[in-house]
């Protein structure tokens, strides 16, 4: 296996990386403070896009940093899994980064469903405007009521009623669901309760101001409501949506999960990996600034211990992620089920230590917005959640694992 950067590669990195120095972490500071300020609680309605996202969107589109993560090369870049990596390792250094190339999650694995999956209708519909940043999306699978890491708990229902289906549930942690510009849903239910367990859900489209949809309420995670996107809880009752909708068929849902989660899972964890990699900078530079008991805070505590820890977690987190994604490229995401796993929880894990260790060369700044690292940390803890819980993972790395002795 080969993980040195192409020549393509190369070019995207040192475009991307001055954008980011010369855009992005100027403003990163003033952003955030004026997204607290004027999103100060869970009213999502009144949430609005920061309008230096939204002027760096349109410069990040001149620019040809923008649908990075896409191979197809008319409707994105044309880089794989292993040359997108990096480039995402990059974005994942400041939380908001994703979304000013159109690089965030979830839009990315959705635009990634209709586009391997979505028929012509739903792809002039809904991928057109998602790849051109005129809408957002949410993916509705996790519910309040029941354990959904166990997906075939979904107690959600899709129903068929001659040319429409009709939709039933509660959905929470729908990410990006306080987001101005979201439109559409991609909603995971029990279609077909007779089949196999891998084959009775189905996930369809749905816009997200049809009648019988009640978003409850936005969901905080460590007293953030991470406006203007949004966790949220919503409801559907009775919710009515043409057939047309129904991605591939009903009962193809895992299906479906199984070829988006693939390559979202290396770009959540090289994300996680430039967010560790950022927060690693951070707790250095504010350890050799800060003197306590007449040494710099580098030299006591056994934080030069620490920060040599930080690195080779770091290291040896990216080398998994770039060896999964690099199976996915060559030998599909099928074959790269141990990796994929293992780098969901690898790489959480990793990022929550390193940030950790940042957070305690900063002192009490760290519990703070006057620096990323909350952010970083609130977001290092949920992403061993996000996409199921360590637990699940590692079950499927160990059931992997001992079919090789059966």
């Amino acid at each position: 296996m080969d993980f040195s950067h192409n020549p393509k590669t190369l070019d995207f990195l040192t475009r991307i990386r001055g954008f980011m120095d010369e855009h992005v972490f100027p403003i990163e500071d003033k952003v955030y403070a004026e997204i607290h300020a004027a999103n100060p609680d869970g009213n999502w309605k009144s949430w609005k896009v920061h309008p230096d996202i939204t002027r760096l969107k349109a410069l990040a589109t001149e620019q040809g940093l923008w649908n990075m993560f896409l191979l197809d090369a008319k409707l994105g870049q044309g880089l794989s899994c292993l040359e997108y990596a990096p480039l995402a390792e990059e974005t994942g250094r400041v939380i908001f980064a994703p979304e000013i190339f159109n690089c965030n999650a979830p839009d990315t694995g959705n635009m990634e469903v209709l586009y391997h999956f979505g028929n012509d209708f739903q792809k002039t519909k809904w991928l057109t405007p998602l790849q051109n940043g005129e809408i957002r999306t949410v993916f509705g699978k996790t519910e309040p009521d029941v354990a959904s890491y166990d997906a075939t708990n979904m107690e959600a229902s899709i129903k068929a009623d001659g040319d429409e289906l009709i939709l039933n549930g509660k959905k929470w942690w729908t990410t990006g669901l306080g987001h101005p510009n979201a439109k559409v849903m991609v909603f995971m239910g029990l279609s077909n309760p007779e089949n196999d367990r891998h084959s009775q859900h189905s996930m369809v489209m749905v816009p997200l101001d049809t009648k019988g949809i009640e978003i409850k309420r936005m969901l905080s995670a460590y007293g953030d409501y991470d406006a203007p996107f949004g966790h949220g809880e919503v409801h559907l009752n009775n919710v009515r949506v043409p057939k047309e909708n129904l991605l591939v068929g009903l009962g193809k849902g895992f299906a479906i999960a199984q070829g988006r989660l693939g390559p979202g899972r290396i770009h959540h964890c090289m994300r996680a990996v430039g967010m560790a990699e950022k927060a690693l900078e951070l707790g250095i530079r504010r350890g050799l600034a800060r003197v306590a008991f007449g040494k710099p805070l580098i030299e006591l505590g056994g934080n030069k211990e620490r920060i040599a820890q930080a690195r080779m977690l770091i290291e040896q987190s990216r080398l998994l992620t770039l060896q999964a994604a690099w199976k996915i490229d060559n030998l599909g995401v099928k074959n790269a089920m141990v990796d994929i796993s293992a780098i969901k929880v690898v790489v959480p894990n990793m990022a929550q230590q390193v940030v950790d260790i940042a957070l305690q060369l900063h002192g009490g700044g760290g519990m703070c917005n006057d620096f990323p690292i909350a952010r970083f940390a609130a977001g290092a803890r949920s992403l061993r959640l996000a996409d199921g819980p360590d637990e699940v993972h590692m079950a499927m790395v160990s059931r992997l694992e001992l079919k090789k002795y059966k």
